[in-house]
């Protein structure tokens, strides 16, 4: 077997995971008041490298629901893979971690937050799809854009 044939790119989902979950009703009252929530949403990511082939990539969300100037409820998710990638072009690795994973990742997210939010007892939250290749894209424009008037 030459060695071209040995190093052939590997990436696969090895196991999906609930990292931390938390959901919070700072009050009661809040269900004695008509709804008309306003939302706060926070979605984050990151990757750790395990060991040689494998990396844990997290998304993040926190959801604030505000009714009438008051708190209604509060959810915290982390939903978490590892992932398999091994002999993959290191030019790659920060579009997989940052755009491939996170959308692999982001049904079970949604899925996650949705439950918790209507086994609270308020009516339910789906988070709006996120394209994630596009948000990889941005976010890499916008950092040759500060390193260009880092350099000017």
């Amino acid at each position: 077997m030459s060695e071209e044939q040995q190093a052939q790119p590997q990436l696969a989902l090895e196991r999906i995971y609930t990292k931390d979950i938390s959901f919070e009703v700072p009050g009661a009252q809040v269900f004695t008041k008509q709804w008309q929530p306003e939302l706060n949403i926070n979605l984050s990511s990151s990757a750790e490298k395990i060991d040689a082939t494998h990396f844990e990539v997290a998304l993040k969300v926190v959801v604030q629901a505000t009714n009438d100037g008051e708190t209604a409820f509060i959810v915290d998710v982390t939903q978490a893979g590892i992932f398999l990638i091994d002999s993959v072009e290191e030019e790659r690795l920060p579009y997989i971690l940052g755009a491939y994973c996170p959308n692999i990742l982001f049904p079970f997210l949604r899925e996650a937050v949705n439950d918790l939010v209507t086994k609270g007892s308020f009516p339910q939250l789906l988070l709006t799809p996120i394209n994630f290749d596009a948000e990889f894209e941005a976010n890499m424009q916008r950092a040759q854009a500060t390193a260009v008037e880092g350099q000017a």
